[in-house]
Formats: C-alpha cells, sequence, structure tokens
C-alpha cells in the first residue's frame, strides 16, 4: 500500500518538489486574487473589461485555481494538466482583455502585477508540463489524497 501525499511529495526529485510548490504558490496567488475579485465586486466583477465568455471563465478560476491547488498538492498528474489547462486558457484571456491597452502603450506589459506575471507563471507552467508529468508517471488520479 503506498502513503499519502507526503510520501508522494517525500519520494520526488527535488527538482520536481521545487515546481510543484511554485504551482502551489502561483495558483493560491491567482485563486486568491479572483476570490478578492468576486467579493469586491460580484460575479460582474470583470464586466467593466471582458467580454461575457472571458468574465465566465475569470470567476470560474475562482474554482480552478483552488482545484489545481488541491490536486497538486496531492501530487495527482492530473493536477499538472489542469494547471496547464487553466494557465493556457488564463493566458489568452488576459492578453485579450490587455490588447487594447498594450496597443496604446507597450510599457502596460512592464507592470509588476497583472499581465507580465500571468505571462510568465504561464510559461513557466506550459515548460515544466511536460518533465512534471513524465516525472509522475504512473501517479493516478483518486478521490483523496490518499491511496487505497
Amino acid at each position: 500500500m503506498r502513503g499519502g501525499s507526503r510520501d508522494r511529495w517525500a519520494r520526488q526529485p527535488r527538482w520536481v518538489r521545487w515546481t510543484l510548490a511554485v504551482y502551489l504558490i502561483g495558483f493560491l496567488e491567482g485563486a486568491g486574487a479572483h476570490f478578492l475579485d468576486l467579493i469586491g465586486g460580484g460575479i460582474h466583477a470583470y464586466a467593466s473589461f471582458a467580454p461575457v465568455p472571458l468574465q465566465v471563465f475569470f470567476v470560474s478560476l475562482a474554482v480552478l485555481d483552488p482545484m489545481v491547488v488541491v490536486l497538486v498538492g496531492c501530487v495527482r498528474s492530473a493536477g499538472v494538466r489542469l494547471a496547464g489547462g487553466v494557465m493556457v486558457l488564463d493566458v489568452i484571456s488576459n492578453w485579450i482583455v490587455n490588447w487594447a491597452w498594450l496597443q496604446r502603450n507597450p510599457a502596460w506589459l512592464l507592470r509588476p502585477v497583472g499581465l507580465l506575471p500571468i505571462t510568465l507563471f504561464g510559461l513557466f507552467v506550459i515548460a515544466t508540463l511536460l518533465p512534471l508529468l513524465r516525472a509522475l508517471k504512473g501517479v493516478t488520479l483518486h478521490l483523496s489524497c490518499t491511496t487505497r
């Protein structure tokens, strides 16, 4: 019988643990930002700058980001896959809503909060996706962090 998530973390190479820790930090920050947006502006928090499909996606990140955190925290390959999908969509969505501002002022990209960190984190997730999946090969999705 295999152990719980603590054992799965301990069995991973150091680079995998560090990479997963960066995922956890990034997605916890994202979840917190989306929760704060929803607390401050309700379900229409993104209505002033995003079309309806992107508003729905940004609101859904209040659920998707914590899902990634739970799955990655349990060292599940499904969490890494979900992280990749979420970040591809998140980066594309943020570039879409920021495109007009970037055309008027390209320095908009250099702001320390917003598009630059989202883009860099997205590139990190995509760049580490396949190596992480290879390292986690054999770790499958279960409903809890422990295995039977």
